[in-house]
């Protein structure tokens, strides 16, 4: 007797996460560890200025939660939206990086914050430049090729933008800016050669801070005789060097680091990376070099997987800053890079940096929301008008016009 079987429809792939799994977890590797190295590095720092231990690291647990709150905001905010605000927000960002000029708070012979450390525009101006490029070179990307209409008004937002902050100064900021924009610039459409003028122009303004910038030609001239002999370097420098050192590979474990208590500068901030260094070694190092370079790889996945080129500028812009200005950190920790005084993300002490980097993390997980929504709608249409010829589904793939889609994945 035959027995009548009965098939099944084929069911397609609609049980995704409405979030990308990935990027959650390394950022949540990186904010674990951050919260152990801060808490491990902070007592000195909350001592010095006569608080209780717990004082800088109860304040980064504060800014971690208000950074987590915003970045699950942010991931259900449609990034089109921001579109109506966009221009406002960057006038906005401008003149709080004047008044910085004006009345911020003097620190370490620079000003870069409002009230009393509490804001950092240029902090704000990182994230925002992303998006206000990413809308800027989608509405002109017929006029990308043309010089007076693509490449000059480009450089005159982000000169704009990256002058405010070199007079702070900040000089790591700046720099962070206007690699941004050639980045972006390229990926939008922008012609190699004009790239090039973009590099050479990056070159002479650095050229300029050099002659009329007090810091960074004492940064630069510690840093190349640092390059010559490590122990002519600078102080700061020479200290990192020693905390590396003694980390050794395994390191000499959690909270048993003593360069912190003797005078590391910043090792709960800026400095951080050394004190990682010598409590996990370079195999804790490595680990979080790694977790930065999965952050890239993850921001590629989901600028490819965006529905639109904007969302795949945004989503690639945001999260090269977050690794650029971790990469800055770290070679400028092992002495290849001159001193920038910024921050690592995700793990570093600092309310601006932390709230500022997790709004990004955020604005890119509603990228990757609006890329799986797109792929599950896709499919769901290929699934309706497939025709079934002799048991074989005959589908013609259209590759997309966009430089983060020039392969199938």
């Amino acid at each position: 007797m035959m027995e009548n079987k009965v098939r099944t429809p084929r069911r397609t792939n609609n049980s995704r996460l409405p979030f990308d799994v990935p990027l959650l977890l390394i950022t949540a590797s990186l904010l674990v560890f951050g919260i152990v190295m801060v808490y491990s590095s902070s007592w000195d720092a909350s001592l010095l200025i006569d608080k209780p231990t717990t004082y800088v690291f109860s304040r980064q647990m504060m800014w971690v939660t208000a950074g987590l709150i915003l970045a699950a905001l942010l991931s259900r905010i449609d990034y089109h939206l921001y579109g109506k605000v966009v221009v406002l927000v960057m006038l906005g960002i401008i003149v709080l990086l004047v008044l910085v000029l004006l009345v911020g708070d003097e620190r370490f012979n620079s000003k870069r914050s409002l009230l009393n450390g509490s804001i950092q525009p240029g902090e704000l101006a990182k994230v925002w430049i992303v998006i206000y490029l990413s809308f800027w070179l989608t509405g002109h990307k017929e006029n990308l090729k043309d010089i007076g209409n693509g490449l000059i008004p480009l450089v005159f937002i982000i000169g704009v933008v990256a002058a405010l902050i070199i007079l702070q100064p900040d000089l790591s900021a700046a720099l962070t800016i206007a690699l941004l924009g050639g980045i972006m610039f390229f990926l939008a459409g922008g012609d190699w050669k004009q790239l090039v003028l973009i590099l050479v122009f990056g070159v002479l303004l650095a050229f300029v801070m050099y002659a009329i910038s007090t810091t960074a030609r004492i940064r630069i001239d510690e840093y190349l005789k640092g390059l010559q002999n490590p122990t002519e370097g600078s102080y700061h420098i020479r200290r990192t060097f020693e905390a590396i050192i003694k980390g050794g590979f395994f390191g000499v474990g959690l909270g048993k680091a003593d360069t912190k208590f003797t005078g590391l500068p910043l090792p709960h901030s800026d400095s951080i990376f050394a004190v990682i260094a010598e409590e996990t070694g370079l195999l804790g190092a490595f680990v979080v070099i790694a977790l930065y370079a999965m952050l890239i790889w993850r921001g590629l996945k989901i600028a490819r997987r965006a529905p639109d080129q904007l969302g795949s500028l945004i989503s690639f812009g945001l999260v090269s800053w977050v690794v650029i200005e971790a990469m800055i950190n770290i070679l400028v920790i092992v002495g290849l890079f001159p001193f920038a005084g910024n921050a690592l993300p995700l793990i570093s002490a600092g309310g601006s940096s932390m709230v500022a980097t997790l709004a990004a993390i955020g604005i890119t997980m509603n990228v990757a929301r609006q890329g799986v929504a797109k792929e599950e709608n896709d499919e769901r249409s290929q699934a309706s008008a497939t025709v079934d010829l002799r048991g074989r589904d005959w589908r013609r793939s259209v590759s997309g016009a966009n430089r983060f889609r020039d392969s199938e994945e």
